[in-house]
């Protein structure tokens, strides 16, 4: 199996973890905040290596990715465990422990699994393989991500990362390299917040974002909109703010504004669907791409979930629940690569294959 990694030696036979801010001081038999990262009589042990906990072909807008692959299949994979705390998880049953059944997958059984997936082919669009760690909080079992993102990149597959981002630079490098799109929580916008709600680190999320834009990674972030936490017009417009400054050079990053449920500790009532409506409208002020998800509204009501062309305003992508049509799109290639282009008037979609 491979050996863990990032851990430091201290005295006495403890061990620091150092993947993450919280970097876990750890003496023997203890586990770090993850439940997933272990001291083991003085040595690093990651004991849930390889185990997987839930395995789905799903819509690739449920990561959510609306300008990656639209309309495709993706195989998600699943782990227990978690470096934050957040108090209203909507996963909290896999992120808050690790009892939960599942079985160890070798990366070429995942690999596999994913070329075997029926993937789902709309107009000019081909079917191509992609992952996703996912569910969960992936980067805490590291070790076996670089070990199957490696071998997925051998064999043509997409790296795919849901995640809260939370992991120092290191750490964050190497997971880069080989990702090709993510999802990225951000949370909300206060050091204060994120540090003694969340038990993260906002600087260090902040900093994982503007490594993937630099790297070229294709970027989506999503924000659950919390009542009594961070659904203030003065939080989402800081937030909004932040995306607007990753907007530059050709890049866009949309941003998904999610609808919260009472769930884990927190029992504030669900999101209003038309204060996320309000919250949207504000965003798009500034922001050619902004999505709403996790709500219903009545026939007619305008809900934010089709791309339109910024250059003819045709719908390129339109979304009702996970119903696609990328109608709106065609294929094109360009330098002996194939991209998308709006199917109206042949300029180029802000959409990634």
């Amino acid at each position: 199996m491979t050996q863990p990694r990032f851990f430091l030696s201290k005295e006495n036979n403890c061990i620091q973890c150092s993947l993450c801010p919280r970097r876990c001081h750890l003496a023997p038999g203890e586990s770090g905040r993850c439940r997933v990262r272990v001291n083991r009589d003085g040595k690093p042990e990651i004991p849930f290596y390889s185990f997987v906990i839930s395995l789905a072909v799903d819509p690739i807008e449920k990561k959510p990715l609306y300008h990656y692959r639209p309309g495709t299949e993706i195989l998600s994979v699943g782990f227990a465990g978690c470096n934050l705390a957040c108090p209203f998880c909507q996963n909290w049953h896999i992120s808050q422990s690790t009892d939960v059944p599942g079985r160890p997958y070798t990366p070429a059984e995942l690999i596999a699994s994913a070329l075997d997936a029926e993937f789902k082919a709309g107009n000019a669009i081909a079917a191509l393989p992609s992952l996703a760690y996912t569910y969960s909080e992936p980067l805490v079992h590291i070790e076996f991500l670089l070990d199957c993102m490696k071998e997925a990149r051998k064999a043509g597959t997409a790296n795919i990362i849901v995640s809260n981002g939370c992991v120092n630079p290191e750490a964050a490098e190497e997971i880069l390299e080989l990702t090709d799109a993510a999802n990225i929580d951000l949370k909300c916008f206060s050091e204060e917040t994120y540090r003694e709600i969340l038990g993260g680190d906002l600087s260090t999320v902040l900093a994982f974002i503007h490594m993937a834009v630099e790297k070229g990674v294709h970027l989506e972030l999503t924000t659950l909109i919390v009542p009594g936490f961070n659904d203030s017009m003065a939080e989402i417009d800081i937030c909004r703010d932040f995306v607007a400054e990753l907007q530059t050079g050709g890049t866009t990053v949309p941003w998904h504004l999610s609808a919260y449920h009472p769930d884990y500790k927190w029992r504030a009532p669900a999101t209003n669907p038309y204060s996320l409506i309000a919250a949207a409208k504000r965003a798009k002020e500034k922001l050619p791409f902004v999505y709403t998800g996790n709500i219903a509204l009545g026939d007619g009501e305008k809900n934010f979930s089709d791309t339109f062309c910024q250059h003819c305003g045709k719908t390129l992508v339109s979304r009702k629940g996970y119903q696609v049509s990328t109608s709106g799109l065609s294929l094109k290639e360009d330098n002996g690569k194939m991209c998308y282009v709006c199917a109206a008037c042949g300029k180029s979609a802000p959409i990634r294959r």
